[in-house]
C-alpha cells in the first residue's frame, strides 16, 4: 500500500516524496484506522485524506465548515484528474440532483459537505446506501469549545462511529494545545485513533511585533518596505475598524477590500472569489475571514488589534505563506488593546471555569508579545513541542530588546493609580505624572496630590508602555469601566521589597524586510513571462493562478530551466495531468526566453 500511495502522490500531485508523518498517516487510514492529524498550515494536511481517497474503494466524504473551503479544495483537485464535488447552499436543484446522481453511479472519488447538511437525515440515508471510503472532518478544532472557532454542528459528528461502522475517520487540524486535543478526541469519539502531533513550526514565517504608535502609518510602511505588489491579510478587531482601513489603504494606492460577518453573504463571496484569483489583493477583515482560503501565495498576514489567545494567533498568521516561500505575520500591539481584551473579560457573563480559561489564553498572548525571548520558541512551547533553539527569524532574535531597572518609575505609577483613588484611566494618569494641569485634572483636584508632576523624566510614549507592562504582569488591572485598579501583586514593588525591570519598545527599527522570494535581476524578464502564462491560462479557465502551479513551482522553473517535458516533469508539484496539460506551454516560454537572452547578448 505505502507503494501504491507514493505511484499516487507522484503522478497525481506530482510530489516525489512524503513529509513524515504523511505517510504513516495515509497507512494507517488506508489500513482502516481512525486516525487524529495536528499538523501546522501549509505541511500537507489534505494529502493524508486524498490519496487515501483514490486508493481505498468508495467515496471519501470530507466535512469542512465553510463554502469557500469546499469550493477551493475542489477547484484545485479537478486539474489533477481527481473526481471531486461538493454539496452545500450555494447549489441550484439541478446542479444538486447532478451531483447525488454522480454520487450514486460511483463516479465521485471525494465529496466535500459542510456537518448540517451531512447530519440531515436524508444525507445519511443516501450514504448508507454508497461504498464510503472514508470520513475526513478538517478543521477539527471547531469541535472544541473552548476555541475561537467553535461550530455547534461539529458535536454531532460523533455519531459517524455509529452510524457507519468499520469506516476510518481522520480529524485534522493546525491548531490544537493539549486540551483542544483532549476535546477533539472526546466530543468526536475517536478514542483508538492514532494520534500524530507534526511539529508547529513553520520556519519561513518571520514574526515581528511592534509597538503601537500611529497604527496606520506603521502598516503602510510595513507594506511598502517588504510586500507592495503582494497578497495580503490585515486583522482588525471592530467592522468599523476594518471598513475604515481598507478605504484607508486603497486612498494609499493599493488594492484593497473589507471583509466582515455584517456584509451580505454574495459580497462576501466576491471578495473571496476576488481574493483567491488575484495575485496584489489585501483583505482587510475580521476573523470571518481566513478559515476557508487554501490559498498558498499570501506574503503577510497584520493584526492590528490584539488576538484573543495564541491558538487564534497561530491559526490567524498561519495564512501566510502556505507555499512554503517567506512571509511575515506582523502585529502592532499597544496599551489600549490590553485595556479593552480585559474590559471584554471581566464584562462576559460566562460560567467561571470559561471565563477562568479566557484568562489564561489572553495571559498567554500578552506574555508572548512582552516577552523578549525567540518569538518562535514560545509558539512551539505553548503547543507543548519543546525547543530551546532560537530561530534567528523573528523580531526578538533579530533585533533584541533591551530592559531597564523600572522599579521607582513603577512605584510612582502604582502611587498615582492609589492617589486618584483607582478611578481614573491611563491617559488622566499619564496627565499627572506629566504635570499637565488639563481640565480633567484641575475638575479633581490632582494637581494637588503628592505624585503630580513627578514623571516628567519619561515622555507619554513611555509611560504608556509601562502601564502597559504592569497590567500584562498582573501588578494591576482594569476595571469593566477601563479604570486602573491595584492588584496584590503589587504591594512588594511599592514597599521597596520586590524590584522590576521592563523591556524598551523598539518599534523594531530592524524588522525586517523578509528575505523575500530570491529571483535573480538577470532572471526577472523571464519570472514575470512565466507568471504572465499562468494568469492567461487561470483567466481561460476561471481558476486562482496558483491551481495552475504554485510560485514555488514557478520558481524552480526558473532556476532549473527546463527544456523538454522529461525535464519539466522532474519539477516539485508537476503531475501527469499538469504536465500533459501544461508542460508544453510553459517550457515554450522558458525556451523563447532564453532566445531572447542569447539575442540580446549577440547584439551587444
Amino acid at each position: 500500500m505505502s507503494e501504491q500511495a507514493l505511484q499516487v502522490l507522484n503522478k497525481v500531485f506530482g510530489y516525489g516524496s512524503f513529509r513524515p508523518p504523511q505517510d504513516q498517516v495515509i497507512g494507517d487510514v488506508i489500513a482502516g484506522q481512525d486516525v487524529l492529524v495536528i499538523m501546522p498550515t501549509g505541511g500537507g494536511k489534505s494529502l493524508c485524506y486524498q490519496i487515501p481517497a483514490l486508493i481505498r474503494s468508495g467515496v471519501a466524504v470530507v466535512v469542512s465548515p465553510l463554502i469557500a473551503l469546499m469550493q477551493d479544495q475542489v477547484n484545485a483537485l479537478i486539474p489533477l484528474g481527481i473526481r471531486a464535488s461538493f454539496i452545500n447552499s450555494t447549489l441550484s436543484s439541478d446542479e444538486f440532483f447532478a451531483v447525488q446522481s454522480a454520487l450514486v453511479a460511483g463516479e465521485l472519488d471525494l465529496l466535500y459537505v459542510a456537518p448540517e447538511r451531512l447530519l440531515q437525515n436524508k444525507t445519511i440515508e443516501l450514504l448508507q446506501q454508497l461504498p464510503i471510503a472514508l470520513f475526513a472532518i478538517d478543521e477539527a478544532h471547531c469541535v472544541s469549545q473552548w476555541g475561537h472557532d467553535f461550530r455547534a454542528d461539529y458535536l454531532q459528528l460523533k455519531k459517524l462511529g455509529q452510524l457507519f461502522p468499520g469506516v476510518p475517520r481522520i480529524a485534522l487540524t493546525a491548531t490544537a494545545d493539549e486540551k483542544t486535543r483532549e476535546e477533539i478526541v472526546y466530543q468526536l469519539a475517536l478514542d483508538n485513533a492514532q494520534i500524530y502531533i507534526s511539529g508547529f513550526d513553520r520556519p519561513n514565517i518571520r514574526y515581528v511585533i511592534t509597538e503601537k504608535d500611529n497604527p496606520r502609518k506603521q502598516l503602510l510602511k510595513f507594506i511598502k518596505q517588504n510586500y507592495p505588489h503582494s497578497a495580503g491579510i490585515v486583522y482588525c478587531l471592530s467592522r468599523k475598524k476594518v471598513e475604515a482601513t481598507a478605504a484607508w489603504l486603497v486612498q494609499q494606492g493599493f488594492d484593497a477590500m473589507p471583509y466582515h460577518a455584517g456584509m451580505s453573504s454574495e459580497d462576501r463571496k466576491i471578495i473571496q472569489e476576488r481574493f483567491l484569483t488575484e495575485e496584489n489583493l489585501i483583505v482587510v477583515a475580521t476573523i470571518a475571514f481566513g478559515m476557508g482560503i487554501d490559498k498558498p501565495d499570501v506574503r503577510f498576514v497584520a493584526h492590528l488589534d490584539l488576538p484573543k489567545s495564541i491558538e487564534a494567533y497561530y491559526q490567524e498568521t498561519g495564512r501566510a505563506g502556505r507555499d512554503g516561500a517567506p512571509a511575515i505575520a506582523w502585529m502592532a500591539y499597544g496599551l489600549q488593546d490590553v485595556v479593552l481584551l480585559r474590559q471584554i473579560l471581566n464584562k462576559s457573563n460566562a460560567p467561571d471555569a470559561i471565563r477562568r480559561i479566557e484568562r489564561l489564553k489572553l495571559e498567554a498572548m500578552l506574555g508572548f508579545c512582552e516577552s523578549t525571548q525567540c518569538r518562535r520558541r514560545i509558539l512551539l512551547n505553548y503547543f507543548a513541542e519543546s525547543s530551546d533553539e532560537t530561530c534567528g527569524n523573528c523580531d526578538a532574535c533579530l533585533d533584541p530588546a533591551e530592559t531597564w531597572d523600572g522599579t521607582e518609575a513603577a512605584q510612582k505609577a502604582l502611587s498615582s493609580i492609589y492617589r486618584t483613588g483607582q478611578k481614573f484611566g491611563v491617559a488622566h494618569l499619564v496627565d499627572v505624572l506629566l504635570g499637565r494641569s488639563t481640565e480633567k485634572v484641575k475638575t479633581f483636584a490632582h494637581e494637588k496630590i503628592s505624585t503630580f508632576g513627578i514623571g516628567k523624566e519619561l515622555s507619554e510614549q513611555q509611560w504608556k508602555s509601562l502601564f502597559r507592562q504592569l497590567l500584562v504582569r498582573s501588578y494591576i488591572d482594569v476595571s469593566e469601566h477601563g479604570a486602573l485598579l491595584l492588584s496584590e501583586k503589587c504591594r512588594a514593588v511599592l514597599k521597596g521589597d520586590e524590584k522590576i525591570n521592563f523591556r524598551f519598545d523598539i518599534n523594531n527599527k530592524s524588522i525586517a524586510r523578509a528575505a523575500s522570494r530570491q529571483v535573480d535581476p538577470e532572471d526577472q524578464g523571464l519570472w514575470m513571462a512565466l507568471r504572465a502564462c499562468r494568469k492567461r491560462l487561470a483567466q481561460t479557465e476561471n481558476v486562482p493562478p496558483y491551481v495552475i502551479f504554485h510560485d514555488a513551482t514557478l520558481l524552480e522553473m526558473v532556476h532549473n530551466q527546463p527544456l523538454n517535458m522529461h525535464e519539466f516533469a522532474q519539477l516539485s508539484g508537476v503531475g501527469e495531468n499538469k504536465l500533459r496539460k501544461y508542460g508544453s506551454m510553459f517550457v515554450e516560454v522558458i525556451q523563447k526566453n532564453i532566445e531572447r537572452e542569447e539575442f540580446l547578448h549577440e547584439v551587444e
